[in-house]
C-alpha cells in the first residue's frame, strides 16, 4: 500500500450481482444476516470464511486471503462481541482483538482495492449520557459507558480509519452503527451473550426445568431498542446503494423498551408462569441507548421487523436448535 496513488471517486449506484463479495463474519449474527440478505437479492458470487479457515487476527493471513479472493465489495461484520459481563472482565481482549480485526481486513482491503466498504460498529460508540435519542453527531461528546468502553474505543477507531481512508483516497467506504441485534446465529452462551438472547435462554432453561423464579441483572429499568439482524441486513445493502457520505449513519427501528418489558415479552412467549426477581447488586449499564434514525430515514429506508414478530422467529430458531447453540 502506497500513500501517492490517485483518489478514485465513486457515487453511490446499484451494487453489481456478479462481482466478488466479501462478508468478514459471515457466519456471526450480523454476517449471516447479510448473507441471506446478499443471496436474497441476487448476489452470485459471495465469498465467507470461517474463523477456524481464517483468523482475521492474523496480518499476513488476512493480506493473503485478500489478494487471492480480490472483492469489489465487502462488508465488515467480524467482531468479538459479548454483553455487560464479558466486555467488564475482559476489556483488553475487547479492545485489542477488535482493533486488529478492523485494521487488518481494512488495510489489506485497501491495497486489493475494494470499491465498497462498509464497517460495522456498535451503538455503544456513544457517550452514557447521551441525548436521547442519540444523534450521529453525539459521538466524542462525553464519557462511554464503563463496562464496555474498551469495544466502544475500538469501534469508534474503526469508524476514523474509515474516514481516513475517504479523506486519503477517495473510495466510498461507509460506516453503519446498528442498535441492539437480535435473531438467528445470535449468541446464547452464557458468558458471551447479550441482555435479549441471555433472556430467552435463561426463561427457556426455567420452563424445561420447571423452576419457579427467574433472576435478571439489574433493576429492569434500563431501555434498550432492538433491531432483528434480518432488518439491518437490508439497510446495510441499501446504504452501499444509496449513501456516500463521510459521516457514519445510525441503524435501528427508533423505538425502545425496558429490559424488564423484553423480559416479560419473552416470559410469555416461552411459556414461563412463575416469578421474576431482579438483582440490583448487579449493573444496569447506560439508563438508556434509542438511536435517532433520521438520517436512515431520509434516505429512504425503514425497519419492517417488529418485536413481536422477530421474537417469535428467534425464539423458535433457538429452541429448534437445541444444545447446539446453548454454548
Amino acid at each position: 500500500m502506497t500513500d501517492d496513488r490517485d483518489k478514485v471517486e465513486f457515487a453511490p449506484a446499484a451494487l453489481d450481482r456478479t462481482a466478488p463479495f466479501y462478508v468478514a463474519g459471515h457466519s456471526g449474527l450480523a454476517g449471516s444476516a447479510v448473507w441471506r440478505a446478499l443471496e436474497g437479492a441476487g448476489f452470485t458470487r459471495l465469498v465467507g470464511r470461517r474463523s477456524s479457515e481464517l483468523d482475521l487476527r492474523d496480518r499476513d493471513a488476512v493480506l493473503t486471503f485478500m489478494r487471492e479472493a480480490r472483492p469489489r465489495y465487502v462488508v465488515l461484520a467480524a467482531a468479538k462481541v459479548g454483553g455487560i459481563l464479558a466486555n467488564s472482565t475482559y476489556p483488553v481482549d475487547f479492545l485489542s482483538e477488535n482493533l486488529r480485526i478492523q485494521t487488518n481486513v481494512m488495510d489489506a482491503a485497501l491495497e486489493v482495492g475494494v470499491e465498497r466498504l462498509v464497517f460495522l460498529g456498535s451503538s455503544c460508540i456513544y457517550p452514557k449520557f447521551a441525548e436521547q435519542p442519540i444523534r450521529e453527531d453525539s459521538l466524542l461528546t462525553g464519557l462511554l459507558e464503563p463496562t464496555n468502553d474498551a469495544y466502544a474505543i475500538a469501534k469508534i477507531a474503526g469508524i476514523m480509519q474509515v474516514q481516513a481512508v475517504r479523506r486519503q483516497y477517495g473510495l466510498p467506504w461507509i460506516s453503519a452503527m446498528p442498535t441492539n441485534l437480535y435473531g438467528p446465529n445470535d449468541n446464547f452462551s452464557p458468558m458471551g451473550s447479550h441482555v435479549l438472547p441471555a433472556l430467552i435462554r435463561r426463561y427457556d432453561e426455567a420452563v424445561r426445568s420447571g423452576a419457579e423464579t427467574v433472576t435478571n441483572w439489574g433493576s429492569g429499568n434500563p431501555r434498550r431498542e432492538f433491531m432483528h439482524a434480518d432488518d439491518l441486513a437490508a439497510a446495510i445493502l441499501h446504504l452501499m446503494e444509496h449513501y456516500d457520505g463521510p459521516e457514519h449513519v445510525n441503524v435501528g427501528t427508533g423505538s425502545d423498551v425496558t429490559i424488564r418489558e423484553i423480559a416479560e415479552a419473552i416470559a410469555a412467549a416461552v411459556g414461563f408462569t412463575g416469578a421474576t426477581e431482579w438483582d440490583t447488586s448487579k449493573p444496569d449499564g447506560t439508563p438508556q441507548k434509542l438511536l435517532d434514525v433520521t438520517k436512515l430515514r431520509q434516505s429512504g429506508w425503514e425497519a419492517t421487523i417488529d418485536l413481536p414478530e422477530g421474537l417469535r422467529r428467534t425464539i423458535d430458531w433457538y429452541q429448534s436448535r437445541g444444545e447446539a447453540v446453548r454454548g
